[in-house]
């Protein structure tokens, strides 16, 4: 009997455990991806967050998709305070006032921010919205918008010099340089890797404010680049909020033929640079398949 009695105790003991284990477990940190208009392939860029987020087991998606460009865009009114991070998919017309101002209150008031490759471009005349990225492109940006930002003899220049921002050569592989391996979002990964076929942006431009620069790329003038060391991966804060802007990930035709989202390094950089921008910190373990910088690792599923 009181060996029965000790088992019984031991059992209860340890389905308590459990149950205060299962309660303390953190649950998925809840997105918001912003999309539906875009100079490049939206509908397959969105669907391969959703499933590389939620398929990560870290996030749970909401999808934002906006009315088609030249729409009225009056009822595309967003509420962001459900969610611990946003993710912006979007470069098209601008979003009714009452959005923004609703967006910006999010970022000041800690809310976390990717800004995915071409939403760098969206929002040329938002003050606000250009400080949070730091660097942005086309849309008629130039000398006004801020200087070119690049990396020049250990350092990040800012060059004033007169000329439209933002170009890219024709895609290319090329390899990303670390510039702070210490950042919670780079720890533990590669100081050079090898990025799957893309375009690499150069000659960005803006307010620049860049607080951690976490890697460049060389923009090669034989692939039409700028022959400068560019910033293409970096954290910017904004208020109390944390912004990762990857410039990586040009969408493919489809899911299934997207190689520059299927590329590894792009996936785990975008999931470390998001998981630090909803919380500040990163607890994902660095993959085994996590590309060198002689050769590229793709993940034809999204995980």
């Amino acid at each position: 009997m009181k060996q029965h009695f000790s088992f019984r105790k031991l059992a209860a003991v340890a389905f308590s455990l459990l149950f205060v284990f299962a309660l303390s477990a953190k649950k998925p940190i809840k997105t918001l991806v912003v999309t539906g208009q875009n100079n490049h392939n939206w509908k397959v860029s969105h669907v391969v967050f959703k499933q590389l987020m939620e398929n990560s087991g870290l996030f749970t998606v909401d999808l934002a998709v906006s009315p088609e460009k030249g729409q009225d865009m009056s009822g595309f009114v967003l509420d962001f305070s459900a969610y611990e991070l946003v993710v912006l998919d979007y470069n098209g017309d601008a979003w009714p006032e009452e959005t923004n101002r609703r967006f910006l209150a999010f970022v000041e008031n800690g809310g976390g921010v990717v800004v995915y490759h071409a939403a760098d471009n969206a929002f040329p005349d938002w003050k606000a919205y250009n400080e949070m990225i730091a660097l942005g492109g086309w849309e008629g940006r130039n000398e006004k918008s801020g200087p070119y930002v690049y990396w020049q003899d250990g350092r990040l220049v800012k060059d004033s010099s007169p000329g439209h921002g933002g170009s890219h050569g024709r895609q290319h592989t090329y390899v990303l340089n670390g510039r702070d391996m210490n950042h919670p979002i780079t720890k533990g990964l590669p100081a050079k890797w090898l990025h799957a076929k893309d375009e690499l942006y150069d000659r960005m431009r803006g307010p620049g404010d860049i607080t951690n620069l976490l890697y460049t790329a060389y923009s090669d003038k034989e692939t039409g680049g700028s022959g400068r060391e560019e910033p293409l991966l970096f954290t910017v804060h904004y208020g109390k909020g944390r912004i990762f802007h990857t410039m990586l990930g040009h969408a493919g035709e489809t899911v299934t033929d997207s190689p520059a989202m299927q590329c590894t390094g792009f996936q785990v950089t975008f999931l470390r640079g998001a998981e630090w921008a909803a919380t500040g910190k990163v607890k994902q373990k660095v993959p085994k398949d996590f590309p060198k910088e002689e050769g590229i690792t793709y993940r034809k599923e999204y995980k």
